[in-house]
């Protein structure tokens, strides 16, 4: 649906998960939920993540942008960032997600930004704007992760 590009990371980052045999940019993707509403992410380190969707094939039966379709697009972006600042030995899990729709929205592509209100040991919060073409906001959302231990890989 959507062209899907590559994220950037920062070399420091990419090259922590490589270490560990993890390939950074595949296990950030949107994944399929994300892939079928045609989510790319453009840009992600723990500090911003920067992601777009487009409207069309995301609508209510009204022709405006889902509400759903949004807050994927913002729980999308807050997890890659919790995630990013968890690190490799942490899970980002969500645990609270709250949406504010400001306008509806009935083509083009949404832009999606993802930035750190609180990054914690245990939980991090991603504040996260979503703009139309124009740059009008059109929704407003936070999400607040859990960032639990990952599991340790097996010694080989």
């Amino acid at each position: 649906m959507g062209e899907h590009t590559t994220p950037k990371f920062p070399q420091e980052i990419i090259d922590e998960y490589v270490a560990i045999g993890v390939d950074l940019p595949a296990l950030f993707s949107a994944g399929h939920l994300g892939e079928r509403m045609g989510v790319t992410i453009v840009e992600a380190s723990a500090d911003r993540v920067v992601g777009t969707m487009p409207v069309e094939g995301n609508t209510q039966p009204y022709g405006l942008l889902h509400g759903g379709a949004s807050a994927v697009l913002a729980e999308t972006l807050g997890s890659i960032g919790s995630m990013l600042h968890g690190g490799v030995t942490k899970l980002a899990v969500g645990v609270d997600l709250n949406c504010t729709h400001h306008r509806g929205v009935r083509s083009g592509l949404v832009t999606g930004v993802a930035t750190p209100v609180h990054r914690g040991r245990s939980t991090a919060t991603y504040e996260i704007t979503i703009t139309d073409e124009q740059d009008k906001r059109i929704c407003t959302a936070r999400l607040t992760c859990m960032l639990r231990d990952a599991p340790r890989p097996d010694a080989a």
